[in-house]
């Protein structure tokens, strides 16, 4: 047994070196590799995700610019439709006031018209009264008038 751990002495004592060149190898890949391999990994996570929040960023902003863009468009849409109603209402008012003048004017013919038959008719209704009271007369000294030869009543 006494040999046996002497011989495990010497194995150790022969492994020191390897362990003290594992363990420098091991510090070395730390400082050397590992530690800048982390950081360099961490920095590129951090701009892979602040590179996709600010795309977020960019595509919210982007998503509420269209929205004030489709609402301003929106309310131009309205103001064009509320100007047209009002331009079809002015017009159908311009059309009623010139329907309603032609309608007076209109009326006034008809009413002057109806003046001037009116007066046609005094003119015509007087005329005929004057012809009818100089017919009359007519008639009257005809058939009053001396009957001075026979012929004339006979119709011979």
């Amino acid at each position: 047994m006494d040999q046996t751990l002497r011989q495990l002495g010497e194995l150790l004592l022969g492994a020191v070196p390897t362990v003290i060149l594992l363990t420098l190898l091991y510090i070395l890949y730390t400082f050397v590799v590992h530690r800048p391999l982390t950081a360099v990994l961490a920095e590129r996570r951090n701009r892979t995700l602040g590179a996709m929040e600010k795309a977020r960023a960019d595509i919210a902003s982007a998503a509420a610019r269209t929205a004030d863009y489709e609402q301003r468009l929106r309310e131009a849409r309205q103001k064009i439709f509320k100007n047209q109603e009002a331009r079809r209402q002015q017009d159908a008012q311009s059309r009623n006031q010139a329907v309603q003048q032609a309608r007076s004017r209109a009326q006034e013919q008809v009413n002057a018209a109806r003046a001037a038959i009116e007066e046609d008719k005094q003119q015509a209704m007087s005329k005929l009264q004057s012809d009818a009271g100089r017919l009359a007369t007519e008639i009257l000294r005809t058939v009053l008038r001396p009957l001075s030869s026979p012929s004339q009543v006979g119709g011979q």
